[in-house]
């Protein structure tokens, strides 16, 4: 599965000094990868492979309790395609684990 989304960059907000950003899948995307996955590793995770921009990465996205997915966005990548905490940004996202 390959999908793209555009989505908001948010703070982990369960600690206010944390340095830990997030972009949120759809919903309707985030069902599609929960339906399509029979192999879960710690905390929910499934495995991805994440592009935006020129920067691609491999990672995993891991559910929330209002069912949506969500993206971890590395500093590295942040700082390398300039994106603002509350920026939006295009993501390119292929499902690893199936």
């Amino acid at each position: 599965m390959i999908v793209e989304f555009e989505g908001e960059v948010f703070r982990w907000a369960a600690r206010l000094d944390s340095d830990w950003y997030f972009v949120a899948l759809p919903l309707e995307l985030s069902e599609a990868v929960c339906e399509t996955q029979t192999f879960r590793r710690g905390f929910g995770g499934v495995r991805v492979e994440a592009t935006i921009g020129s920067s691609t990465w491999r990672t995993s996205v891991f559910p929330q309790s209002t069912g949506e997915y969500v993206l971890p966005l590395k500093r590295a990548v942040r700082d390398r395609e300039d994106i603002a905490p509350d920026g939006i940004v295009l993501v390119q996202l292929s499902v690893l684990d199936a």
